[in-house]
């Protein structure tokens, strides 16, 4: 018999058909034994009694986790036996089982609270819970949305390198890696160098991307390796231009998981973002003086949730861009305009209390780029395949990159960004704890 869905039971009440699955809770009430089988599409309970002795027989031995195949007939439940949710209406009454995987004996009950390193320990278990199922799906749906409003503002794709000669940037710690003919290559710690080489032939370009940092944080807000959402655009103005790109990025994506995912904001007990129509805006320096705190070169933690929490009472937004860091500050390649000195034009995008997004005009032209590389104590030599782009002409142009670990990790409250990636690696772990 075909395999039928869950989710297209409700239409086949009184139909015989055959699911397949994985069982969840298993519950024995007299002679009856009650299972509830999920499958990509939803949860559906299972009824087995004595009027099948064959199937009894076999679910004698059934356990959470096995996967099965199920024959049987479609029932709708009575109205004071209904479930929740769109398959709580039906049933089916088996007729037939065959176990395709038996599961050992669980090491805890799975969807539990257990510890952060008990559950990524166990994260082939886990990853099953539909607390981890909520979170990859939001991200999935985070990503989704974002591609798609970036090609609706005209932007190109394209697919970013994870091996990159030169020096990675000249800023942030990279892997090295051992590469050809004794060549050391590093692991790239974001794709920047290559979307503002794509603005030369496409004009808006974007990439997700998956970045490594080897910098030695052992915090709730960094990972070794993440996936980054970047974009480049060509012919602006000034830094605004991809901000507003940004924003209605921001904004396409809380329309998109406000719709789809109300159930998991629920789940999560927390809210759909709010997001006005123009995200407010402050330079370093007003959200420094708006939380009371004297001039600083940049925000800390405790300042990025504070100034959050007044977008939020005063401005009724999530979200807040913090602009005008100091240069010095800054990548590199971060413009400044010699009648704004010593402030750049970066951003940050903060959202309920963590930057999520990190942007700026560049330099555009060659020879000042050149100069600031070397105040900065960079080669130019070794950029030199990163160069051609402005040698050989770029349009003044700027753009972002947003943590795609951190926004999902932010959009469901979750206070661990680790949670929010399938497979986290950072100091103490690849997929399993590294020896101390």
């Amino acid at each position: 018999m075909e395999r039928t869905l869950n989710k297209e039971l409700p239409n086949s009440v009184g139909k015989s058909v055959s699911i397949s699955g994985r069982i969840e809770v298993r519950r024995d009430h007299g002679k009856l034994i009650f299972l509830d089988v999920r499958d990509r599409s939803g949860t559906v309970q299972v009824v087995v009694s004595p009027k099948a002795p064959g199937a009894l027989e076999v679910a004698k031995d059934l356990r959470a986790q096995w996967v099965v195949s199920i024959e049987g007939e479609v029932k709708a439940r009575t109205e004071n036996t209904k479930g929740e949710g769109p398959l709580g209406g039906v049933e089916l009454v088996a007729q037939a089982i065959q176990v395709l995987a038996k599961a050992e004996e669980l090491p805890f009950e799975l969807g539990t609270e257990v510890n952060i390193d008990t559950h990524f320990d166990h994260l082939p278990l886990t990853l099953r819970s539909e607390r981890s199922r909520d979170i990859f799906t939001m991200q999935a749906s985070i990503l989704e949305s974002y591609r798609a409003s970036l090609r609706r503002q005209e932007f190109t794709e394209f697919q970013a390198p994870a091996l990159v000669g030169g020096d990675a940037e000249g800023g942030a710690a990279a892997f090295k890696v051992e590469y050809y003919n004794d060549k050391t290559a590093f692991l790239a710690t974001s794709p920047q160098f290559y979307k503002q080489i794509m603005v030369g032939p496409f004009e808006r370009a974007f990439t997700v991307a998956k970045i490594f940092r080897a910098e030695k944080s052992a915090t709730t807000r960094h990972l070794s390796e993440a996936n980054c959402i970047d974009f480049e655009m060509g012919f602006i103005d000034d830094e605004r231009e991809p901000m507003h790109v940004l924003q209605e990025v921001m904004r396409d994506v809380v329309s998109y998981v406000s719709k789809e995912h109300a159930d998991m904001f629920a789940r999560f007990g927390t809210t759909p973002p709010l997001i006005p129509d123009e995200i407010p805006v402050l330079t370093l320096q007003e959200a420094l003086k708006t939380l009371g705190k004297k001039e600083a070169p940049d925000m800390e933690p405790e300042d990025e949730r504070g100034i959050c929490e007044w977008a939020k009472k005063e401005k009724g937004s999530d979200f807040v861009f913090i602009t005008r860091y100091p240069t010095k500050k800054r990548a590199f390649y971060t413009y400044e305009d010699p009648a704004e000195a010593p402030y750049s034009r970066g951003f940050d995008l903060l959202f309920r209390g963590l930057e999520i997004n990190s942007g700026s005009q560049r330099i555009h032209d060659y020879e000042a780029l050149i100069a600031r590389m070397k105040e900065r104590g960079l080669d130019p030599e070794k950029f030199s395949f990163y160069l051609q782009a402005f040698k050989y002409g770029l349009p003044p142009h700027g753009g972002c990159s947003t943590g795609l670990e951190r926004f999902t990790a932010r959009m469901l409250e979750v206070p661990n960004v680790k949670e929010a990636s399938a497979f986290p690696r950072d100091m103490s772990r690849i997929d399993t704890r590294i020896s101390d």
